[in-house]
């Protein structure tokens, strides 16, 4: 059982989010390797040639790769995949974009923001918004997997694979980059952070989400929202975390004014911690929460925020 991990990475680092995939690929046994597809990219191919458990680095340094556009991606993927039995990305919107293609080229099913391996050929997955899990197999001869990552652990930084140069593709021709609009923060990326405060309808209005990002500035945090607040105008839509937004799994998650709908709860159940505060004590936020709090979140967060500074954050 040979796989080949598709890295997530912005062409000067490397995203946590592969050290994630690479356990998940090393759960199918076999050898790992990691492709790296981007321009300029060669600093992220020694940091990915660090991660344990990985053979063999292949660097495809090309224009055509600098923003991973599907087209460009399918057919340097699908002509490396003949030398593996299994290729798995992680379940970020990037390659969301480009597995499907790469399936289809193989003639393949693709599975889909697997959480489990359970062996070569199945694999569990949610369905109906992470309120069952499936059990899937697969009798593919050869496997296009995307990975829900906050399922897995990050692989050590204890490796020393090494790192070759994979033939570029080029570019083919279907598609070019246009641009992209990108919103600057100084505080922590959603899927990424180890705390976040969210905000929900509750909030009332964006002006009121000042009042969790004092805390959350004070944790070094993050900060989402409900579907619900995006919905409403609040704030933007990379605030939402969700089914239809991101999934996280931080170490402590706080939720301000979440009700706690299905599809909310669907994107950050996994947390370690859930912290729910809510005026409603029949939210279904409090039925998953592991601390929960009946207050007016206008009385109660000021208070956690004066509380914080008390205690040195």
């Amino acid at each position: 059982m040979a796989s080949l991990v598709i890295a997530e990475h912005d062409n000067s680092a490397l995203k946590e989010s592969t050290h994630k995939t690479v356990t998940a690929a090393l759960a199918l046994g076999g050898d790992v390797d990691i492709l790296v597809a981007g321009a300029g990219c060669a600093a992220v191919g020694d940091a990915a040639a660090k991660i344990a458990g990985v053979g063999k680095v292949l660097v495809a340094d090309d224009a055509a790769y600098a923003h991973q556009l599907a087209e460009n991606m399918e057919t340097l993927i699908a002509g490396l995949a003949a030398g593996y039995d299994a290729v798995l990305a992680p379940a970020s919107t990037s390659a969301k974009n480009f597995m499907p293609r790469v399936a289809a080229n193989l003639d393949v099913a693709q599975i889909s923001e697997i959480v489990a391996v359970e062996g070569a050929d199945t694999f569990v997955r949610p369905i109906y918004a992470g309120n069952a899990m499936q059990k899937v197999k697969s009798n593919d001869a050869k496997k296009v997997i995307t990975v829900r990552t906050t399922a897995f652990k990050a692989a050590e930084e204890t490796g020393s694979a090494t790192v070759e140069a994979a033939n570029s593709a080029g570019d083919a021709g279907l598609s070019s980059f246009v641009g992209e609009e990108l919103s600057a923060s100084e505080r922590p990326e959603l899927t990424a952070a180890k705390i976040i405060v969210s905000g929900g309808r509750g909030m009332g209005s964006g002006e009121n989400f000042a009042i969790i990002e004092k805390v959350a500035d004070k944790l070094g945090a993050a900060v989402g929202a409900s579907r619900a607040a995006v919905d409403a105008g609040f704030v933007p839509n990379d605030y939402q975390v969700g089914q239809t937004g991101k999934v996280v799994a931080p170490e402590l998650y706080i939720a301000v004014g979440i009700s706690g709908a299905i599809q909310h709860l669907a994107g950050m159940k996994d947390s370690k911690v859930i912290v729910a505060i809510n005026k409603d004590e029949e939210a279904p936020i409090f039925q998953v929460a592991d601390y929960g709090l009946v207050a007016d979140l206008f009385k109660a967060v000021p208070e956690l925020e004066e509380e914080l500074g008390k205690a040195g954050y």
